[in-house]
């Protein structure tokens, strides 16, 4: 079986998880549920970045113990998973022993090739995107352009820094020849644009003072810690093995299966991380680069960056609970455009549930199966146009998913929504006809397709539908009730 390996990108726990993370779960897990749909076998990992100075920070204004603080809230990412509908096969936490052994383990392979020294520096350090920014990253207020209005502060001291500059060459000749996919194209031609400058090499530890004695030790030396994302990109490797003594027992999920991985799925706002630091940090390691980067965007709420300041920050737990599971991917799989930032505000979402799944796929679902009911319909396939739309959709879903135009997706499929409807409407299949029984089986063909292209996309619906269809459900029941406003 062809293997392929997904990953979300390793969010921070100083916090519980917002939409923003849940849309990036519900991204990730639709492209694994294509592939499996595919034939292939699927891993799909994700986890929790453990070694940061803010999750220390929060844990120190929360008054609780690092350990205990990162490890409830790691849980909080779990949960949104499961309640999500994401089948994650690993969650790897960055303050696992495995972890540490395993970073250990690439710290030494890049400090051989003779890409790690020790050197004093001063610099303008910003806490939320835990990195060092020069001045010409910055705006002309000179602030990070992720954290406005948040002072960064100016750090010196003596680090461990990495020879970024070596790579620079390569980097870009990997980007330009899609050897490293970077999608979208704007996304690719952000990353080669940075590329362009000369790149700095970067510090890739912290004092233990600074870091308080928190995080992955550097080897050899006791007076530091590893700089978190040069531990936390590590677990994309650490997590299927990297670096440790696994037995290797038929079927066990080992790093030489599994690497390198087919697409790491992130946010616009780590991406140099993800396609400068990490692609360097491997070609030092002698060691095999990802083949894709999937960029997303950001999801604003009433057209503004959700802020705890601003008191608009959208709990997906809330959501899930009042609307379910698929109701919420769908809204983010079809309303946030998959490579650029999206909005979201209840009247959206309801206007969304309302029109598309309840007087949707809802309604056309139950106007079917009520029909079906009253008559002994044969298989579809009846009717030729019906049978065309059925197989350009499966088409269009298919290249679509591959593209990770999720959007698109539901929007071909919806399309034999359209066509059902009206068909029902012209056919008037309740009334008695010569061709009533093969209008009945050819609209029951058409949601049975309609529940198969959903399965990576709204997996409980397209669940509901099979029931429905083998006659498993007690009679038929609204995939979506209506809202009432």
């Amino acid at each position: 079986m062809k293997k392929f390996y997904i990953t979300t990108a390793i969010p921070y726990v100083n916090a519980r998880p917002h939409i923003g993370h849940a849309l990036e779960f519900v991204q990730a897990d639709t492209i694994a549920r294509f592939h499996r749909q595919k034939g292939e076998e699927v891993l799909l990992l994700s986890g929790s970045d453990e070694n940061a100075l803010k999750n220390v920070q929060a844990a120190e204004q929360a008054g609780v113990p690092v350990r205990q603080f990162i490890d409830e809230n790691a849980v909080f990412f779990q949960k949104l998973a499961e309640a999500l509908g994401v089948q994650l096969d690993v969650f790897q936490k960055g303050s696992k022993k495995d972890h540490y052994a395993s970073s250990q383990k690439l710290w030494e392979l890049c400090q051989r090739a003779g890409d790690i020294y020790k050197k004093a520096y001063e610099g303008l350090y910003c806490l939320g995107c835990e990195t060092f920014y020069a001045q010409e990253d910055l705006n002309e207020k000179g602030e990070c352009i992720e954290h406005l209005g948040r002072a960064l502060e100016r750090v010196s001291e003596e680090n461990y820094f990495f020879k970024l500059s070596k790579y620079q060459s390569r980097l870009r000749e990997l980007i330009e020849s899609d050897e490293l996919r970077v999608v979208p194209q704007a996304r690719k031609n952000e990353v080669l644009s940075f590329l362009k400058r000369p790149l700095q090499d970067i510090s890739i530890s912290r004092s233990n003072e600074r870091a308080k004695n928190w995080g992955v030790p550097v080897p050899g030396d006791d007076s530091q810690r590893m700089y978190v994302w040069f531990d936390a990109l590590n677990i994309y490797q650490s997590g299927i093995g990297f670096g440790l003594d696994l037995p290797a027992q038929a079927g066990e999920n080992t790093y030489k299966k599994w690497w390198p991985a087919d697409v790491h799925v992130i946010g616009k706002g780590i991406i140099r991380f993800h396609a400068v630091y990490w692609p360097a940090f491997l070609l030092s390691a002698g060691l095999p680069l990802p083949r894709s980067i999937f960029v997303h965007g950001y999801i604003t709420v009433d057209g503004q960056k959700m802020s705890k300041t601003l008191g608009n920050v959208v709990d997906p737990f809330s959501l899930v609970e009042k609307y379910g599971t698929d109701a919420v991917r769908y809204f983010l799989l079809r309303e946030i455009p998959p490579f650029e930032d999206g909005d979201f505000s209840y009247e959206k979402f309801e206007a969304r549930y309302n029109a598309d799944l309840a007087a949707g796929v809802g309604n056309l679902v139950s106007r079917v199966l009520a029909l079906a009911e009253k008559s002994n319909p044969p298989a579809g396939g009846q009717n030729t146009k019906l049978q065309a739309i059925l197989n350009e959709t499966k088409r269009k879903v298919d290249k679509n998913l591959e593209e990770f135009r999720f959007s698109d997706a539901l929007i071909a499929i919806w399309e034999i929504v359209h066509f059902c409807d009206k068909y029902i409407d012209e056919k008037k299949p309740w009334a008695e006809s010569p061709e009533r029984v093969e209008v009945v089986g050819d609209l029951l063909g058409a949601i049975a397709v309609i529940g198969e292209l959903l399965q990576p996309l709204l997996p409980e619906t397209s669940e509901k539908i099979a029931q429905q269809l083998r006659a498993e459900a007690d009679g038929v029941h609204p995939l979506f009730p209506r809202l009432d406003r």
